[in-house]
């Protein structure tokens, strides 16, 4: 299993512990923890786009001349993109606290 599949299973168990629990739902915790994963998600999303932004200009580097030629000898192969595993692990955590 997948870091981000185990990620999102946690998180998943906490979604449905608060449910259970009123209290909870109307804490201030949860509410910080809602922002927290918000901004996570954000600097994960961030993190991705920069990753296959510099994998980009890498892949474009080496097939340019001489840089092809060199990195060809030296056994170089283009890198790739990072793509999320399954559509639903694209999609954002959906975090809910109506009953």
């Amino acid at each position: 299993m997948s870091t981000e599949a185990s990620l999102k299973a946690g998180l998943g168990n906490i979604y449905a512990l608060a449910e259970n629990y009123p209290q909870l739902k109307a804490s201030d915790t949860m509410h910080n923890l809602q922002e927290e994963l918000s901004t996570t998600e954000n600097k994960v999303a961030f993190a991705r786009q920069a990753y296959n932004d510099q994998v980009l200009a890498y892949n474009n580097i080496q097939q340019k001349f001489p840089a092809a030629l060199i990195a060809t000898s030296l056994g170089h192969q283009p890198a790739e993109l990072y793509e999320a595993e399954s559509e639903e692990s694209k999609k954002a955590v959906k975090v809910s606290f109506s009953s």
